[in-house]
């Protein structure tokens, strides 16, 4: 029993650190830390099973601050507990190369689980640890044998519940019974633009309790007594947790607590000052913790390493009894795909007709028998993204060890669940939607690309070519916002074949996520040999001879029509290169003797794609043309469409023509 004036004591020195780090970089969100000290104290020295000095160890709990801004009550808890984080890196919270940026960062500081700020993609993110954790304890575990065994906890903010993105994964989570999932809901009654109740009044707990949850209200959020107890319940209970606990935003501050201008505001040194003296802590020392508060926060780095060495001796145990089973779990931990799940990919005649979302299922059933740590599914559209892998399963609050996700119509939280598979660790992901759907979960994204997870998108319907569904459901801006974000691989396939080695990348790559681009309409597939250059971005797909005079280049659907014109424009005596060009950013990886291979300098060019024209000219130069679409589409027969807007063969010959004469 740890007494109370230690406690109390530790508490506070969580609160000195963060008015410190705040004061020193004159800026930050002292509010949250203020206010949730008492649940981060409780969470991270009464429940969290972590190890310090392992912050990678697969048998630990998860803690998420979905509400980022609050940092220094993260950076606080992880330097008291022992995580590489020096006190140095606290005082120089929000500064140039610093370890304590102004919203925790995945891969720069050691212990955050993910990339936070952006309201509510903590809390769907935790969704997919909580996920990941449920696929691998009913694939894993045995009597006895229970190695993945873990909670997510997070605290999460009245902005973080009203963001859409947690009613989804909340409307997901509690579908799922996913009863590991424990939230504390930092319920202080404020936000930047005055009492939440200007914007914000349904009853929270209600409201969760109708999503299938477990829900648990702590009235002081001080009571470290009273917030014990209610993890404890939501421990207890199958379905997952949130626990409102009605916290003062800004404690202790005299004149700033209760009031939005403490939520991201520095005190300033004479409220500083003041709070200190309220909180009981030194007013001529800063970034000051006592050292019986530091050894009992240390307490974590030996009860870690225990906790970490228990688990290997039980894994030992375990590899001896369930030897294929444990080589097959390291292997999935390890993130690399196995190479027998990459032999023998379908090949497809030259000529054979097929969607590529079509090959993109035949492949991802050749490859899922194979690796088990490859899991997926769709917002609701498996049938038409062809995602469904045949006997997996699926994953649903009976039956964990499903291999088909259903996120139902929720693109967003699909985005943030798969994020939070990848990062809990054992598990290649890939969720499918529309690709005009893609702009619903594009914030989700954008974090998978600045966390540098390898999350595999499937988008259907890649364009116009779709057809009668109309214009509300054809992508034309889509490709240039994805291709927008840095580090995305967006992968246009022109066929089955292309389709395969799309896959190819898609598992050989560990550190971006892949949007894949898939039609709904046929394709003809192109010679197999050849479309092994697609992991190279572009290459040469066909030329009637070798010092070109036009360069013809496209991605997806319209290669075919590139190679037709080429090969008319051959008959009429011009020199015609035509390049399939199906990932701009691999292109880029490759070295300048390769780009001007394929593209030699002193060429007239031309790019043709079935949408926003934006970027190509960087290919095409100022002497080239781009064939694409500044404008919406329309409902009516893919084909019509095409000849309509100008993407037909016979006008990439006509520009062509007028591109030679200038």
């Amino acid at each position: 029993m740890v007494q109370q004036d230690l406690q109390q004591e530790a508490i506070n020195s969580i609160r000195g650190l963060a008015i410190d780090g705040v004061e020193a970089a004159k800026q930050g969100h002292p509010g949250l830390p203020l206010g949730a000290a008492a649940m981060g104290y409780t969470l991270w020295t009464k429940f969290l099973h972590h190890n310090p000095h392992n912050p990678h160890w697969l048998n630990r709990d998860r803690f998420i601050l979905s509400a980022g801004h609050g940092s220094m009550l993260l950076y606080a808890l992880l330097y008291l507990t022992g995580y590489d984080l020096p006190l140095d890196e606290l005082k120089r919270f929000r500064q140039w190369q610093s370890k304590t940026p102004g919203h925790p960062e995945y891969g720069l500081t050691p212990g955050v689980e993910t990339t936070t700020g952006p309201l509510g993609q903590g809390f769907a993110t935790g969704v997919g640890m909580a996920i990941a954790e449920a696929y691998l304890s009913a694939r894993y575990n045995k009597p006895g044998f229970d190695l993945i065994d873990h909670y997510t906890y997070a605290i999460v903010s009245d902005g973080d519940l009203m963001e859409g993105i947690s009613s989804e994964a909340a409307s997901l989570a509690g579908t799922l019974s996913l009863g590991k999932l424990i939230y504390l809901y930092d319920d202080n009654h404020i936000s930047i633009e005055g009492r939440t109740d200007i914007a914000f009044r349904e009853d929270v707990l209600k409201r969760f309790q109708a999503y299938g949850w477990h829900t648990e209200r702590v009235t002081d959020g001080n009571d470290v007594d009273a917030i014990e107890e209610a993890i404890k319940k939501a421990q207890a209970d199958p379905r997952p947790s949130l626990i409102a606990v009605r916290t003062i935003i800004g404690y202790g501050s005299p004149n700033r607590q209760d009031t939005p201008k403490v939520h991201g505001e520095a005190l300033g040194p004479e409220e500083a000052k003041l709070t200190k003296e309220f909180l009981g802590l030194p007013t001529d020392k800063t970034f000051y913790v006592p050292d019986d508060v530091l050894a009992h926060f240390r307490q974590a780095v030996a009860n870690g390493s225990e906790w970490e060495a228990e688990w290997n001796r039980l894994f030992d145990k375990y590899r001896a009894q369930y030897p294929d089973l444990a080589q097959e779990l390291e292997q999935a931990i390890s993130g690399q795909v196995p190479n027998e799940a990459l032999a023998d990919l379908p090949v497809w005649d030259e000529g054979t007709a097929l969607a590529t979302r079509a090959a993109s299922g035949q492949v991802l059933n050749r490859i899922a028998p194979r690796w088990p740590a490859l899991i997926g599914g769709s917002a609701d559209l498996a049938p038409s993204n062809n995602t469904n892998i045949k006997d997996g399963g699926n994953f649903s609050a009976e039956q964990y060890d499903g291999r088909n996700l259903h996120f139902g119509v929720r693109e967003h939280a699909m985005g943030a669940a798969l994020n939070g598979m990848l990062l809990h660790g054992g598990l290649r992901v890939y969720g499918g939607t529309f690709l005009i759907f893609s702009d619903y979960m594009r914030p989700a994204i954008r974090l998978a690309a600045l966390m540098h997870q390898p999350a595999i998108y499937i988008f259907t319907h890649d364009s116009i070519g779709l057809g009668t569904d109309g214009p509300t459901h054809q992508p034309i801006e889509q490709l240039a916002a994805l291709r927008a974000i840095p580090g995305v691989y967006v992968v246009r396939p022109a066929d089955p074949n292309e389709t395969r080695e799309a896959w190819k990348l898609a598992l050989n790559t560990t550190d971006h996520p892949i949007a894949m681009a898939l039609t709904r309409q046929s394709v003809d597939a192109l010679p197999s040999e050849k479309t092994t250059g697609l992991s190279r971005g572009a290459y040469v797909l066909w030329e009637s001879g070798s010092h070109p005079e036009l360069v013809i280049m496209a991605s997806g659907s319209e290669v075919g029509v590139a190679l037709a014109a080429g090969r008319q424009l051959a008959d009429k005596g011009t020199a015609v290169r035509v390049v399939s060009f199906p990932c701009w950013e691999k292109f880029e990886e490759q070295d300048e003797e390769y780009r001007r291979t394929v593209l030699p300098p002193n060429t007239r060019r031309i790019a043709i794609e079935a949408g926003s024209p934006m970027g190509w000219d960087k290919y095409v130069g100022e002497n080239g043309a781009i064939i694409g679409l500044n404008h919406f589409g329309a409902s009516a027969p893919g084909e019509v469409l095409f000849r309509e807007f100008g993407l037909t063969p016979e006008h990439v010959v006509d520009v062509a023509g007028d591109l030679l004469n200038r």
